[in-house]
């Protein structure tokens, strides 16, 4: 039997960025999605669903993820340090769902995501 992981509440504040061009890096980011966040199978390979892990909406796609996660670059809705060109974290309000998205890999500015409860919403959002 495993030990059970100790977690940390992160503590989410959106952080104005002092990035020059966020447009620019706005064009870049792309959503990849997770297999720790989805129990069926999908665009993101087979399922593996992690215990504890908030699992998405199957009914949204890749397009519609990445639109979002452009737009709230685009509007400097971002968190965290940046690792290289991208920010750590995004997130994105659907009309009361908000959903977070953070970088998997900073080489190519590929983002996971999943929706938050309403108690883990950023603050400044």
């Amino acid at each position: 039997m495993r030990t059970p992981r100790r977690h940390r509440s992160k503590k989410r504040v959106v952080v104005t960025p002092t990035h020059p061009d966020l447009h620019g890096v706005s064009e870049r980011v792309f959503y990849v999605g997770s297999p720790e966040h989805k129990n069926w199978p999908s665009y993101a390979g087979a399922p593996r669903a992690r215990r504890g892990a908030t699992l998405c909406p199957p009914q949204l796609d890749r397009k519609t993820v990445t639109a979002w996660l452009r737009s709230a670059v685009r509007r400097g809705i971002v968190g965290g340090q940046w690792d290289g060109a991208f920010p750590r974290y995004v997130w994105y309000d659907d009309g009361g769902t908000v959903y977070e998205g953070r970088l998997v890999n900073q080489g190519n500015g590929s983002y996971k995501g999943w929706p938050l409860k309403p108690s883990e919403r950023p603050d400044g959002m």
